[in-house]
């Protein structure tokens, strides 16, 4: 049995060095801490997230999501008037465990009213360089990424040509879905390992069917997101958007997403109404970011699995 812990002492203590910085990095830029519930009556419908689920208990009326995020919690609390707030919390995704995985993680995620997409990106190098020390950066559309290291325009290439040069690069077996599935099999696969020595790294404006819940706007005559990821050292770090704040357009979305899920023979997910009812009362113009502390941390010491910056990982609880 692995009753001991995976992380040494000296990564506990980096651990709570980087708590303290971190919630230095936000006081003295005046953003408020928060905290919201890790239980809810709804999870996210998007079809690469899955839930953990409590199903049972004396309280529980119906089952609640553990929460992958607490984007819809914060977005409320924006919407009632909280001005720029910040959360360090524990989030949970049922899927793949292994180095840069765990299905329980501390999940940093924090909003600006009034700031754009570009300007969030410049607050995420700066939190990054505070953390880990100076970094080369580097911003590209994801449209140019691809033109320049494929040769393949991810907006107007037909859907054959896109998955046609995703089976010339990785052996997929069987594999079979829609454009985006092989547009992110490109990106992981190919132009992600070519990220690695090219310091910290923003991927920005994607293309509008990944938009999630980021505003669609039109750049250079095709439809984007406004959304980054950003990489530092090959390894994906985080992912903000230009807050979409449309609430009929938001509640398409997760509609689409059920959709997408039934397609799938994925179970539909309830929901958010608390989110939407939060959208059409007004959420100020912002921009929001999740950060993944667990691998913020393995780059700030130098470790090469994230097992070994967690006290328990999945395997020891």
């Amino acid at each position: 049995m692995h009753w001991r812990p995976g992380a040494g002492v000296e990564q506990l203590r980096a651990r709570a060095r980087l708590l303290r910085v971190l919630r230095a990095f936000f006081e003295a830029r005046d953003i408020l801490e928060v905290e919201t519930p890790l239980l809810c009556a709804s999870g996210v419908t998007d079809p690469a997230i899955e839930p953990l689920i409590v199903a049972s208990g004396s309280a529980l009326r119906a089952p609640r999501y553990l929460q992958s995020s607490p984007e819809y919690a914060m977005k409320r609390l924006l919407a009632a008037g909280s001005g720029a707030v910040y959360q360090i919390a524990r989030a949970f995704r049922d899927g793949e465990v292994g180095r840069l995985h765990n299905p329980e993680f501390t999940l940093l995620e924090w909003y600006r009213p009034d700031f754009d997409h570009h300007q969030l990106m410049d607050e995420v190098a700066e939190l990054v360089r505070h953390c880990l020390g100076e970094r080369s950066r580097r911003n590209y559309p994801y449209r140019e990424l691809f033109l320049d290291l494929l040769g393949l325009d991810p907006f107007t290439a037909a859907d054959a040509q896109v998955e046609a040069l995703a089976r010339d690069h990785v052996e997929v077996g069987d594999l079979a879905g829609e454009r985006d599935l092989w547009l992110d099999v490109l990106m992981s696969h190919v132009i992600e390992p070519q990220l690695a020595d090219r310091g910290m790294v923003f991927v920005y404006d994607y293309p509008a069917s990944q938009a999630a819940l980021s505003r669609i706007v039109e750049v250079d005559d095709v439809q984007v997101g406004q959304r980054f990821e950003l990489y530092v050292d090959g390894v994906e770090l985080a992912n903000g958007y230009c807050e979409l704040g449309d609430e009929a357009q938001q509640r398409r979305r997760f509609v689409r997403d059920n959709q997408r899920r039934r397609a799938a023979g994925q179970v539909e997910r309830p929901i958010d109404e608390y989110l939407l009812a939060a959208l059409a009362h007004g959420l100020p113009a912002c921009s929001g970011v999740a950060l993944g502390v667990d691998r913020l941390l393995l780059l700030a010491t130098g470790c090469a699995d994230i097992r070994q910056v967690l006290a328990f990982d999945w395997a020891r609880t």
